[in-house]
């Protein structure tokens, strides 16, 4: 458990996720400079690229379907510490009975489906609607169950939010 937060992160039994998906240091050989964000959705990995050939490698979730997912680059325009969440008009549309409830949108807290951080992806200037965040299923990790966000362990995306700053280009492929 993560003690040193406005809400306590629950600890998770790692052992119901895939090895391949536990965050880890690996070799990475792709052009990005340093600092770049890469997601690759196929594969359910997101790099967070390194000095030297290296990269910080986290298991992702992604959207369930095809339509769901961005692709591209984009930025991080901007960051949030345990931030508020309104489900998009499309979500609301083609799910009224899951989201119809919270329309309104959810405070900060434990039942928040971003987590304790969210990084917002912007595209030339807009924003995309797109986020990197925490989940409440940590164990979906590796699979396609969002609407379409890419989502972390908490502790990941904690992890994650103190090591880019905005400004951090993100380029997502499939």
């Amino acid at each position: 458990m993560k003690t040193d937060e406005p809400f306590p992160v629950p600890g998770i039994d790692i052992r119901k996720i895939p090895q391949q998906f536990w965050r880890q240091e690996v070799d990475y050989a792709g052009n990005e400079k340093p600092g770049t964000i890469v997601v690759n959705t196929s594969e359910r990995f997101l790099y967070l690229v390194q000095p030297g050939g290296r990269a910080m490698r986290y298991g992702v979730g992604v959207g369930r379907e095809e339509g769901l997912n961005f692709r591209g680059s984009a930025v991080i325009a901007r960051k949030a510490e345990w931030p508020r969440w309104t489900p998009t008009a499309n979500m609301i549309k083609t799910q009224p009975e899951r989201y119809g409830p919270v329309a309104a949108g959810l405070e900060p807290g434990l039942k928040n489906p971003l987590g304790p951080r969210a990084l917002y992806l912007y595209r030339n200037g807009k924003d995309t609607h797109f986020r990197l965040h925490g989940t409440l299923e940590p164990y979906t990790i590796g699979q396609s169950v969002s609407s379409g966000c890419i989502r972390l362990i908490n502790q990941d995306i904690i992890d994650l939010y103190s090591r880019v700053s905005t400004g951090t280009r993100v380029i997502v492929t499939g």
